[in-house]
């Protein structure tokens, strides 16, 4: 038998870099399906904005990438793992390491106080350190407010404790689900500027899902997902 002749890694489509990749994914509740066909790749420190009409699924798709949710058919790959074939305990310890995931509802926990929330992935991960939350605060505009309890903050500095938060344990893979849809333009555009900055710091793959036209608008690529699949 022959050599196998050697294909230049530029020629090689698994040669680029990919932080993430969904191949075929599918979504079933009971008989009904809420997206099917769902394939697409991120590269670490890009942003792809997910768009697409309200009840499609873009948040059910982000819970799936983020092991949240179970999925019918398809994989998800990130990093080289295959989330599929993890069981619930499994993914909690991946989550946990690999994931920072930005909720539209804040999610921050109200009996502790700013530094405690931010500081709670590291916690987790029995890796406390105090320099990088106060590093996180400065990086969101927070200096100076880690000691005040949530209820004492903005609307648009909660979305920024829980970006602190999410991002403090350097996560491969960032998740956002309509970050920007409670803020005020001004607000929401500083909010953007904070996710986009660290994406690229930290060669995070960013996927959001979002309803704004000016979020999606400073993704690198946007996908727009329908019932039957994914484009863009």
């Amino acid at each position: 038998m022959s050599a196998r002749p050697s294909v230049p890694a530029e020629a090689c489509p698994e040669a680029r870099p990919v932080s993430l990749r969904l191949e075929g994914l599918a979504k079933h509740y009971a008989q009904a399906p809420v997206f099917q066909h769902v394939s697409f790749e991120v590269a670490p420190g890009e942003f792809v904005a997910i768009v697409g009409e309200s009840g499609v699924g873009k948040s059910t798709l982000l819970n799936c990438i983020a092991g949240l949710d179970d999925w019918q058919a398809g994989r998800v790959l990130a990093g080289g793992t295959d989330i599929g074939t993890l069981d619930a305990e499994a993914r909690a310890h991946w989550r946990r390491r690999h994931v920072g995931f930005v909720f539209q509802a804040f999610h921050v926990l109200p009996h502790l106080d700013v530094a405690q929330n931010v500081g709670l992935p590291l916690l987790l991960l029995q890796q406390p350190d105090d320099a990088r939350v106060q590093q996180m605060l400065d990086v969101v505009g927070l200096a100076g407010l880690g000691a005040r309890l949530p209820q004492q903050l903005s609307g648009g500095q909660l979305q920024r404790v829980a970006i602190a938060r999410a991002l403090v344990h350097r996560p491969g893979l960032l998740l956002a689900d309509e970050p920007t849809g409670n803020l005020d333009p001004a607000t929401a555009e500083k909010v953007m500027d904070v996710l986009i900055a660290q994406t690229r710091e930290q060669q995070a793959a960013l996927v959001l899902v979002t309803h704004s036209a000016s979020a999606a608008a400073r993704a690198d690529r946007v996908l727009k997902l329908r019932a039957d699949g994914i484009e863009g």
